[in-house]
């Protein structure tokens, strides 16, 4: 049968969104927004990824006028831990989530759970009600970062999304400096439940931005099926893990009954979310994803580099004060190098991914200089100068920088678009996991070489220890930091570098893509009517 005509009005009706020609570093899908638009999306999805990640700073210096407040200073670990292991927990759900009901839809729920705990927290009248607003809060703040980070790889392309990164890294930076300096300032000068209130308009405003602005991108929501038995395991064996390694150490002994029975819950909840994922019809997180050997090596380099990070931020101020001798207040300033290395790093590096092809050598480069400076440390952890440790710990700060964005934007451009939400998720995962591990084995470290006991907390004992035994304590901390960005290297240099996608990409068969640069093939009328 001849092929009808195609009329002139045909002709000039402008093509569906699929066949757009993809505007500098857009996806397909949103090169119809406007630059204003763009503005707003990246505001509200920032302030929910600030309010995430303030969250976990700003609690710290309010936590003793906490315990004195409610006369309970027992359980005010559970004020930290009912956080971190809610929101641990329900990260990779939330990107699961994400990829079956839409982005909007996963945080927005995200933002009201987060700011309807921030209240709850605010007006809690005892310790146990303050715990349990916590763990709700917990339960928002999971979904915050790792929402706002693949909301990103809707927007934008992998070689435009490492561009992005260093604005990831300004918000990280500001919350890890600002929360404890903010947090401190509340409760002296007003109370302590403003550490919590500061959330409500923050949040409303996040909220008003997110629910606005994400209506202006098409619907990802897909036809899928949670698997809730899968999610339920996975949540509970990360549970049971995080809860062996908060409290190994420092509420029990780590070779101790209570210790080895969360232990083997953890390893027998793992093997049954294993089995889960082999057996399920669409599992929680499926195997594509899994077995991707890109995701796995850049999920477990970015876990080891964020690890680190962490777990210097926690104990690198006690080192300040108890081996260099500074103040509370110097050693928070002194934390500036290793936190504006990472920033500046990462927003290198990330700009850098747009026009660099082998863009692995950067952090190959950057980890290598990292584990040196890590060395130098170890080496001469006590009567070094000033200014050459400071210089050390950037130096460490722009290893850590460089793997960022490599590991967020490789693992992205690895998987299909139906599954970046739920690669993301299960990333962020990870990290968080790492981290806890990380800070339970630096402090771990520094208990065992100062002789430590059930019940003593660390800050204590640094204190009434010896120059010499805390040299050697923290020599073995900046050690155990070099192995494990060694660990680190090995899995970047382990990882497949797959080009970056530049342009609109075709997914599943589904979308034809037209080269933003190559001219518009013609169509067959058209041809017909030129001869």
């Amino acid at each position: 049968m001849a092929k009808k005509p195609t009329s002139r009005k045909e002709k000039d009706r402008p093509a569906p969104p699929a066949r757009r020609r993809a505007g500098r570093g857009l996806t397909s899908e949103t090169t119809a927004l406007s630059k204003a638009e763009l503005r707003m999306i990246m505001s509200g999805i920032m302030l929910a990824m600030f309010l995430g990640a303030l969250e976990q700073t700003i609690v710290a210096t309010a936590l003793p006028t906490i315990g004195r407040s409610f006369n309970d200073l027992q359980n005010l670990s559970w004020v930290v831990t009912a956080y971190l292991l809610a929101a641990t927990a329900v990260t990779p759900l939330y990107g699961k989530l994400s990829d079956i009901y839409g982005r909007r839809a996963a945080l927005l729920s995200a933002l009201l759970l987060f700011v309807v705990g921030s209240i709850a927290c605010a007006l809690a009248p005892n310790m146990a009600v303050l715990i349990l607003a916590r763990a709700l809060q917990g339960l928002g703040g999971g979904g915050l970062i790792s929402l706002a980070q693949t909301i990103i790889a809707d927007i934008f392309t992998p070689r435009e999304r490492g561009r992005l990164q260093g604005y990831f890294g300004v918000v990280f930076a500001t919350s890890s400096i600002g929360g404890p300096v903010l947090g401190g300032f509340l409760t002296e000068h007003l109370h302590w439940s403003m550490i919590f209130w500061i959330n409500l308009p923050l949040g409303l405003v996040a909220l008003g931005l997110s629910s606005h602005a994400l209506k202006l991108l098409p619907a990802q929501a897909r036809k899928h099926r949670l698997d809730y038995v899968g999610a339920a395991l996975m949540a509970a064996a990360a549970i049971a893990l995080l809860l062996a390694i908060t409290w190994g150490g420092q509420r029990y002994p780590w070779i101790s009954a209570p210790i080895g029975a969360l232990l083997a819950a953890s390893a027998v909840l793992w093997a049954l979310f294993a089995w889960r994922i082999a057996a399920a019809a669409e599992p929680f997180l499926p195997l594509a994803v899994l077995a991707n050997p890109i995701v796995r090596s850049a999920s477990l380099a970015g876990a080891c580099t964020m690890g680190v990070l962490v777990g210097l931020t926690v104990l690198t101020p006690l080192y300040f004060e108890t081996v260099m001798h500074f103040s509370a207040s110097e050693s928070g300033l002194a934390l500036i190098p290793l936190a504006a290395g990472t920033v500046t790093a990462a927003t290198l590096t990330g700009r850098a991914m747009t026009v660099i092809e082998h863009y692995k050598i950067m952090p190959i480069a950057g980890l290598a200089i990292g584990i040196l400076a890590l060395g130098a440390l170890a080496v001469w952890p006590t009567g070094m100068p000033v200014p050459l440790t400071l210089c050390l710990l950037a130096l460490t700060g722009i290893s850590i920088g460089s793997m960022f964005p490599i590991s967020t934007v490789a693992m992205q451009n690895a998987v299909s678009r139906a599954h970046v939400g739920t690669a993301t998720g299960a990333a962020n995962f990870f990290r968080a996991l790492a981290s806890a591990l990380v800070v339970a084995l630096f402090g771990a470290i520094v208990l065992g070489g100062l002789g430590g006991a059930e019940g003593v907390s660390i800050e204590a004992l640094a204190r009434t220890a010896s120059g010499a035994d805390l040299g050697t304590a923290f020599r073995f901390v900046f050690v155990a930091a070099m192995l494990v960005l060694c660990f680190a290297f090995c899995f970047v240099i382990a990882m497949e570098e797959k080009p970056l996608r530049g342009d609109a990409v075709q997914e599943a068969g589904n979308l034809e893509v037209v080269s933003p640069i190559a001219p518009e093939p013609a169509d067959e009328s058209d041809k017909h009517q030129k001869r």
